[in-house]
């Protein structure tokens, strides 16, 4: 068998592992169950992808977000290593010709959202599958305490029942004690090996700011700490202002958001990441599945609802080790907001029926329908025919989710689709009739199979590249294809989406657990009450205060984040001063001459103060060091400002 560190070298091109990757490995390889808590930046898929790739079969991957599937799967292919997801838009043609290629084991790595494993379609294929591993991405989801719950992740269990002596490795980047406890029993790990990095971050400087200006701070920050840098903010809007603002400023920027189009967002990201951009603007939408090392600053303009989702986005500065700095800037109105969050987030039952109701009068769904179905779903429209407030409709949509009724995905990826419609008589003379758009149509025939009774999922990449030709070539050859009659073209969209899990009840017995729904309130208040006080304290550290929210209870004070550094600042209490001079003195009077010596002997805490007092000293001409570290009495002692 092929080593860890053998595949890690062939297809990463790393020498060794980080941290805990190589014991995770290990246990993975060992046949155990895994939980794998490593802070964002830490390689959680390596811990999978590194042991599936030594073990004969393939490895299902459940993973909660679109963009986050492809951009891995996409991340494998570039290294030569086959990967597919299977998400939301696709149809049931396509998953069938995914699941049989996969059967067949062309994929070493099969994606899917947790929404996936409850379908009939994919329970069929599942007991044929030669699964080696059960990886679940983002595992955090699966417990109703933590700070992102999605109720189908419960639903991944049910592998354990199917693929019995699979092992399942769940990984997350943060979790409190609760949390972690929860995932290992909702998922049902056998045996659990847990592993946990430190939460510790010596590079990474973690600040607050009470301003009246933000936007002149962030210019501040910015002309003070050189390089790349993320600008996290709640609104859209206020990621193009930002980018503007700091752009007059002559700051290279650009704004980021799921609001846009999949191709400008990935532009965008490509641009930052090769840093023809210097800063991103941008929404919480931003930073997931990039690993960009040299991150040098994260601020945040908004204060987040909770430490989790501020840890793992102020995490991304500074994983190559440098220097790096997170900032979290506030005023007073912020944290009125953070305080009401609760209600907004956690709205009344009554609140919770008449967005539902304007929610099935917005789509047309009549009472006792929709199970299963997608709507394209505009919610700026929405919120502005209903006159309702946007905070509150994406609450409420987030409520409904947990409670099982429906699903809302911003970034629903619709691929482009194509299916004949023209008699294959007419595509035999399609060479001699219309020469300039035979090569496309050829190509769609002989790369997927079944495009001539089925509406197909295609990729006009993939044809470009077969053809050698431009992609925007195919898309406009597409379209002439389509309006000679030739074939039936779907372009690839974006539509946001709502999926209704169960059919339409009517708005007024709309089944809410409030039991449970009033527990997750109060998880989530305490929540955003540790936010509020790590924006708040002034003299805890920063990183030790974060350390512990996670359990970590090893951590110590960083040194390096803005309390710590004020502290360091702090007049030296005169007698602290005149009890080390006395242990210089007494060291020198038995005949002690090494500094050095001195120096190791005396508390980590002391240093600072002992290089203050040794200085002073010096000026005294009580003391003199020579460059070989010899310490020498130079004079009696006398009364001097100790």
């Amino acid at each position: 068998m092929t080593t860890p560190t053998q595949i890690l070298q062939q297809y990463w091109q790393h020498t060794s592992f980080r941290g805990n990757q190589e014991a995770i490995i290990n246990s993975v390889l060992e046949g155990n169950d895994v939980f794998a808590m490593l802070p964002t930046g830490g390689g959680k898929s390596i811990c999978f992808q590194v042991p599936a790739m030594a073990m004969e079969g393939m490895c299902l991957v459940v993973s909660p977000l679109v963009a986050l599937m492809k951009d891995q799967v996409e991340n494998l292919l570039s290294r030569g290593i086959p990967a597919v997801a299977i998400y939301g838009g696709l149809s049931t043609l396509d998953v069938e010709n995914i699941l049989d290629d996969t059967v067949a084991g062309n994929y070493k790595f099969l994606y899917v959202s947790p929404e996936r494993l409850e379908t009939n379609l994919f329970q069929k294929y599942l007991p044929k599958l030669d699964c080696n591993l059960i990886a679940v991405d983002e595992a955090h989801c699966v417990s109703q305490w933590g700070y992102d719950f999605r109720p189908p992740y419960l639903k991944i269990s049910f592998l354990r029942n199917v693929l019995k002596t699979v092992p399942i490795i769940a990984l997350t980047a943060s979790a409190t004690a609760i949390v972690e406890e929860d995932i290992i029993t909702k998922l049902k790990l056998r045996k659990v090996k847990v592993f946990k990095q430190s939460f510790e971050r010596p590079n990474l400087s973690y600040s607050a700011f009470k301003v009246d200006s933000k936007i002149n701070k962030v210019i501040d920050v910015l002309n003070s700490v050189k390089g790349s840098g993320i600008i996290y903010t709640r609104s859209r809007n206020q990621t193009q202002q930002i980018a503007q603002l700091l752009a007059l400023q002559n700051i290279s920027s650009d704004f980021y958001h799921a609001g846009l189009l999949q191709e400008e967002r990935s532009k965008k990201q490509q641009d930052w990441i090769e840093n023809k951009t210097r800063v991103v603007v941008c929404t919480n939408a931003f930073g997931m599945g990039i690993d960009k090392p040299d991150v040098r600053s994260v601020i945040h303009f908004d204060i987040p609802e909770c430490l989790e989702s501020y840890y793992q986005e102020a995490g991304r500065a500074g994983r190559d080790g440098e220097k790096a700095y997170a900032i979290l800037l506030y005023n007073d109105q912020d944290i009125k907001k953070l305080e009401e969050l609760p209600e907004i987030r956690y709205p009344s039952i009554e609140v919770l029926s008449n967005v539902y109701q304007a929610l099935a009068n917005f789509l047309n769904i009549p009472v006792g329908v929709g199970e299963g179905n997608y709507y394209d779903f505009d919610i700026a429209t929405f919120i502005k025919n209903f006159k309702l407030n946007s905070a509150v409709v994406v609450s409420v949509l987030k409520v409904l989710e947990q409670e099982g009724h429906l699903s809302f995905n911003e970034t629903v990826f619709l691929p482009s689709k194509v299916t004949f419609t023209a008699e294959k008589e007419v595509l035999n003379d399609l060479e001699q009739t219309l020469p300039l758009l035979d090569p496309v149509a050829k190509s769609l025939l002989r790369s997927y199979s079944g495009i001539y009774d089925n509406q197909v999922s295609i990729s006009e990449k993939r044809i470009a590249k077969t053809l050698r030709i431009k992609e925007a070539d195919v898309k406009t050859k597409l379209l002439q294809l389509q309006s000679y009659g030739i074939i039936r073209y779907q372009p690839q969209k974006e539509t946001p989406q709502i999926h209704f899990i169960l059919d339409r009840a009517p708005a007024k017995f709309i089944n809410i657990n409030h039991p449970a729904y009033s527990r997750r309130k109060k998880a989530f208040e305490e929540r955003v009450n540790d936010m509020k006080w790590f924006a708040l304290i002034d003299e805890q550290c920063r990183s030790k205060y974060i350390a512990l929210y996670f359990g970590d209870l090893d951590a110590g004070t960083c040194g390096v984040c803005d309390n710590c550094l004020k502290k360091k600042k702090k007049p030296t209490d005169t007698a602290e001063l005149a009890a080390i001079r006395k242990h210089i003195l007494d060291y020198l009077n038995v005949g002690h001459t090494s500094f050095l010596t001195f120096f190791e002997a005396m508390p980590k805490q002391s240093r600072d103060t002992i290089w203050k007092v040794v200085a002073m000293m010096q000026e005294e001409q009580e003391i003199f060091i020579d460059e070989s570290g010899v310490m020498t009495l130079l004079s009696e002692r006398r009364t001097s400002i100790f």
